[in-house]
């Protein structure tokens, strides 16, 4: 049984791109369930967190009551519920009597999570005792245990030969290898001594081309695996300088040049009541509640109030998400980051009081115009990248970049809003909640390998694609083949001719399917991006100073001009039952 559920998941599209032990640890912890013919073993619309694995039996798949496909024996199904919390898009009904094997989200993702942390730790644990990375900060560290590569050599394989050139670093992770060396190329060679788990071998290849001096040969039963590093991902991670700095360039550059936002709406704040709040009009609706159009009843100033029901984020469970995006966005203070000026909770809701931006989302442009020039997306990428650069120096990771997510003021500039997925990481750290929208999310993001700031990096280069092209690089017809798609690699991506050939390298090596080596991630940090050549000629300076004028100025009347956002009726839902259960008491 245990060989035909490893077969089966091998020849599932999205499950297949799991390692082997992660397979063979899922195996062992799914159960068995039996269904009788005529019985509904999934219905569309209600909330999953199973999948099966049929193996006895046939089962119909229906959407709307259409019959989509027959499925038999050896078929995976359901899987969009381990990756996380959503109602199944279509029906699956027993044709038969069926023997089916699941294993639940919760079971998954811890697998997921503690192979992907026993392999960092793991890694982690060999690097630092070797001389050559001992003095790297933690941060710098984990980018190498998560760039190496485990290659493992059958008994009696040649790692490394002698006289061979190479450019690789080797570690011993398991098992033992033998270094031999012949005195010329015409003698025997002679055994050395042993390397075990911890030691390491290649070192001077990491500076330049080495020919190798001796022979590493696998000498275990069990086979030798070692980690390896080449040195061209040793270089985009480490400068020779940096090995004994304290911050990196991309921090120091970071807080040196964002500008802030004065606090001289924070007096007039001060004071402000929820009672003092006057609505104006509805600027957008969504599940957790609308967002106003609204005035300080005091002076007539401008604000947008979110609005979110209690009720909705405790069934969604997203209390963590929603006390993260409050702590985040009132300790943010950028020009490219719609600005949190204050928060307020009832027994019904919870409000945030939002910096105003008339100007419209950049997804409504987009829609309206279709597609932009490059010299357009140069510019509302451009700031992305600094309202990332702002976010990554505080190690913060935003995880939900989208055109919906840029808003855009009177003067055409473009700001994140919508900070709901965005988390403290740390700089060296990793978070594993799945999120996103399934367009944007990286390959790391999907196989719960554990993700951080490199998932922006990705994000950018997706957001890049869509701006100039008018859709996304990857798009299927449901979020699982989303997911396969993007798993295939940006490389199995066929680009439009009108993205140019800058911008197609900038956007490959953004969505690199190795997160290490994305640029961005790398030893510049963001000022590598701001430094490629499609942004050549580009002042980054005059954006920073708000005097680079921007593709396009939204026609804005007065301050409280909507034109540019859709029309929504006034909210006529039935107000939300009351929660006092005291989650939003920090709130």
């Amino acid at each position: 049984t245990k060989e035909f559920l490893r077969d089966a998941i091998l020849n599932n599209d999205f499950m297949k791109n799991l390692e082997m032990d992660q397979i063979m640890s899922i195996v062992d912890c799914m159960y068995p369930l039996e269904h009788k013919n005529d019985s509904l073993i999934i219905k569309e619309g209600d909330v999953g967190n199973l999948v099966y694995i049929m193996e006895e039996g046939t089962v119909e798949v229906s959407k709307y009551n259409k019959v989509l496909t027959i499925m038999g024996p050896g078929r995976v199904f359901g899987e969009l519920a381990i990756l996380y919390n959503c109602t199944r898009t279509a029906s699956i009904k027993a044709l038969s009597n069926c023997k089916l094997w699941a294993v639940d989200r919760q079971t998954f993702q811890a697998i997921m999570m503690r192979a992907g942390m026993q392999k960092q730790t793991e890694h982690l644990e060999l690097l630092k005792n070797i001389k050559t990375f001992e003095s790297l900060r933690e941060d710098i560290l984990s980018k190498i245990a998560d760039a190496v590569d485990q290659v493992s050599y059958a008994d009696g394989e040649c790692i490394v030969r002698q006289g061979a050139r190479g450019d690789t670093f080797y570690v011993v992770a398991k098992g033992r290898a033998q270094i031999t060396q012949a005195k010329s190329k015409w003698d025997p060679a002679i055994y050395v001594r042993h390397l075990e788990r911890g030691d390491s071998f290649g070192e001077p290849a990491l500076q330049k081309e080495e020919t190798r001096p001796f022979n590493v040969i696998a000498d275990d039963p069990n086979g030798v695996t070692c980690l390896v590093l080449d040195r061209q991902s040793y270089r985009e991670m480490i400068a020779d300088e940096l090995s004994r700095l304290k911050r990196d360039e991309s921090i120091r550059y970071a807080r040196k040049q964002t500008t802030f936002i004065s606090g001289e709406d924070d007096r007039d704040l001060k004071n402000l009541r929820l009672g003092d709040i006057e609505i104006v009009c509805t600027l957008g609706v969504g599940g957790f509640g609308r967002v106003e159009l609204v005035q300080d009843g005091r002076n007539s100033k401008k604000y947008s109030l979110k609005q979110m029901k209690k009720q909705h984020i405790v069934a969604m469970k997203q209390q963590e998400h929603v006390m993260n995006e409050r702590n985040i966005m009132m300790d943010t203070r950028s020009d490219f980051i719609v600005r949190l000026y204050k928060t307020f909770k009832d027994r019904k809701y919870l409000y945030m009081l939002l910096e105003c931006c008339l100007g419209g989302e950049l997804w409504t442009l987009l829609r309206n115009r279709g597609l932009f020039e490059e010299s357009e997306v140069r510019f509302y990428s451009a700031c992305v990248i600094e309202a990332f650069s702002y976010l990554h120096s505080k190690g913060i990771v935003y995880r939900d970049l989208k055109p919906e997510n840029l808003l855009l003021d009177n003067k055409g500039y473009c700001k994140l809003v919508d900070f709901g997925f965005a988390k403290k990481v740390g700089l060296g750290r990793k978070t594993w909640t799945f999120c996103g929208t399934p367009e944007y999310v990286a390959p790391e993001i999907i196989l719960n390998k554990g993700h951080d700031m490199a998932a922006d990096c990705w994000s950018l280069g997706i957001l890049i694609f869509e701006l100039i092209n008018g859709n996304p690089p990857f798009s299927g017809s449901d979020p699982m083949k989303t997911y396969n798609i993007i798993l295939k690699g940006i490389d199995a991506i066929e680009f439009p001719r009108r993205v140019s050939k800058m911008a197609a390298l900038l956007i490959k090596r953004l969505c690199r399917e190795n997160p290490v080596e994305r640029i961005g991630y790398q030893k510049g940090g963001i000022a590598d991006i701001q430094k490629h050549k499609w942004f050549e000629g580009f002042s980054w300076e005059f954006l920073k100073k708000g005097t680079l004028t921007a593709p396009f100025i939204p026609k804005v009347e007065n301050d409280a001009d909507t034109s540019n956002f859709d029309f929504f009726p006034e909210d006529d839902a039935p107000e939300p039952e009351d929660d006092l259960s005291g989650w939003d008491k920090d709130f």
